[in-house]
């Protein structure tokens, strides 16, 4: 984890209220896929979030929806060359073991942009079958990097583009064709919720990255907590954000 004064080289709209941002570190961060960063806007004292799309020597890309005040103000406030306070990388990733050949990766929303980062770890080393959901086409982006998979399938609420329903509802359909060692998915909750009762006793392990409201993004102020399955307590930001689905309460 390092603590950095990042320089905006790129910040712009690329589908309705997402933008897509990358800086200059100036110095080479080594990022796992499903790590994140804690971005600084203005003097708010909160960073935010925001998932690591990919990491190419100091160069940085996030992604990000606008939801607040703090994401409108980096959408509007910050263009290229002007500085950000940025701490990276933050939280444990996702992790393919050796002996997993054929990874499914199913996403939803802005949970599609940590797994960006995964396909783009393990395209040309494994065999990636992804299935990405979004609300409509207006909200379709980063096609181009989705596409590095062996297998791609779109998904909308509206039929609007590619298959009509849930990335769940089409990975399901898939599933027997593709039959996969390992599942890593990132979505809203009842997508995730979805996927795990999809994948109850089939033997395949899943993983999930966790998309909750962080303040520190260290695991010291105890904001992210969720619940464990055996009773227990874990941050997200620390602990996480990736974990076996079913080792967590969704």
């Amino acid at each position: 984890m390092r603590e950095v004064t990042a320089t905006v080289l790129e910040n712009k709209q690329i589908a309705e209220d997402i933008y897509s941002l990358t800086f200059s570190a100036d110095e080479e961060i080594p990022v796992r896929a499903g790590q994140f960063a804690m971005i600084g806007v203005g003097a708010r004292p909160l960073r935010r979030p925001i998932a690591i799309c990919k990491a190419e020597g100091e160069r940085v890309t996030v992604c990000y929806r606008l939801k607040g005040e703090g994401t409108r103000s980096l959408a509007s406030d910050y263009k290229c060359g002007e500085k950000l306070s940025v701490l990276l990388p933050l939280g444990n990733g996702f992790y393919v073991k050796e002996e997993e050949k054929r990874v499914a990766i199913v996403g939803g929303g802005v949970g599609i942009f940590p797994l960006i980062s995964a396909i783009r770890e393990y395209a040309g080393k494994k065999e990636i079958y992804s299935y990405m959901g979004f609300r409509n086409k207006n909200a379709l982006c980063m096609e181009y990097e989705l596409a590095r998979s062996d297998k791609l399938v779109i998904a909308s609420d509206d039929g609007s583009v590619g298959f009509h329903g849930t990335a769940v509802r089409a990975f399901a359909d898939d599933f027997e064709k593709v039959k996969p060692d390992v599942v890593l998915s990132c979505g809203p909750v009842p997508m995730l919720r979805a996927l795990k009762a999809e994948m109850q006793g089939k033997g395949v392990p899943v993983y999930a990255s966790l998309e909750e409201r962080m303040g520190c993004g260290i695991g010291a102020c105890l904001v992210c907590v969720c619940d464990t399955t055996d009773g227990r307590h874990a941050r997200v930001c620390k602990d996480g954000p990736v974990f076996e689905m079913n080792d967590v309460e969704l």
